[in-house]
């Protein structure tokens, strides 16, 4: 484990996707005596990340495996981390992949994020680049177990829980997505390419689009986000931020559903005084 590595103990490498996670990840690193060199993808990090104190900061293209891998030679790193999403129809539509990715691309026999994830894992490993946990260093912000709001689940909510952990489960082991939104236990959305929060919009829009029609639906959604059967915590690790809370609120969302340990609460408390604030419930099993 990362943690255990102890202060002082060499270089960390970070494959930077979006998002405030690999600021994160950066500042746990750095805060532990890591010499952290990024490799800030291009078509998602933000420029920010120069300004944080890393090592070094290399810009590369999504398909730039090969880059990716001389950049962590050259530099001496030999444990490296994924954090920030990549959004997943950038994997599959926008990048320009290099000679070591087109042949690993034609490799693949499913092309989901797990497997072109591992594959690139299994990649870094040959070449002795150690691809580490992504919650190793964050281990406070991963959900803790129960009702984590003021406001517990109601019934209703509960029904919707229940009915959409068992959707959801169906939908990861393929690795189609980790959410989905459920009113009166019927599935009103399922995450697929486009990410949680613009499923929960979709929802919402669909809600809307009843108003005023006869429909034994409650306009009232529960969001469930849900880590894989056979989740890798090296990456795709199922992340809540402030964000999706201010989405579940205008989508008329209520409730959010997670997995205890296996999700991370990228704002920490924020989230929670946030879903207390707007009345959203919390909770995870």
């Amino acid at each position: 484990m990362l943690s255990a590595m102890g202060s002082g103990k060499g270089k960390l490498g970070l494959i930077a996707g979006n998002g405030t996670f690999p600021f994160l990840v950066l500042d746990a690193a750095r805060a532990q005596g890591f010499e952290v060199i990024v490799a800030a993808i291009k078509e998602e990090a933000s420029s920010e990340i120069e300004s944080r104190g890393a090592a070094a900061v290399h810009w590369l293209s999504l398909g730039e495996l090969s880059k990716l891998i001389d950049t962590f030679k050259s530099e001496n790193v030999f444990r490296a981390v994924m954090a920030g999403q990549v959004k997943h129809k950038q994997i599959f539509s926008s990048i320009k992949p290099d000679w070591r990715l087109a042949k690993l691309l034609l490799s693949l026999g499913t092309r989901n994020t797990d497997s072109l994830l591992g594959a690139v894992a299994k990649v870094l490993g040959d070449e002795g680049i150690v691809l580490e946990n992504s919650t190793a260093l964050l281990e406070p912000l991963l959900a803790k177990s129960g009702v984590l709001t003021k406001r517990a689940p109601s019934s209703t909510e509960s029904k919707n829980i229940d009915y959409g952990r068992g959707v959801a489960m169906n939908l990861a082991q393929y690795d189609i997505g980790q959410t989905v939104v459920i009113a009166e236990s019927a599935c009103v959305a399922v995450e697929a390419m486009e990410g949680t929060d613009a499923t929960i919009e979709r929802a919402g829009l669909l809600m809307r689009s009843l108003e005023g029609d006869a429909s034994t639906l409650s306009r009232t959604l529960t969001v469930v986000k849900i880590a894989k059967p056979n989740q890798d915590m090296r990456f795709d690790v199922p992340v809540v931020g402030l964000k999706t809370i201010g989405v579940m609120h205008k989508a008329g969302a209520s409730c959010l559903a997670l997995d205890a340990g296996r999700c991370l609460l990228l704002d920490g408390a924020a989230i929670i005084d946030e879903a207390d604030r707007v009345g959203v419930s919390i909770v995870t099993e």
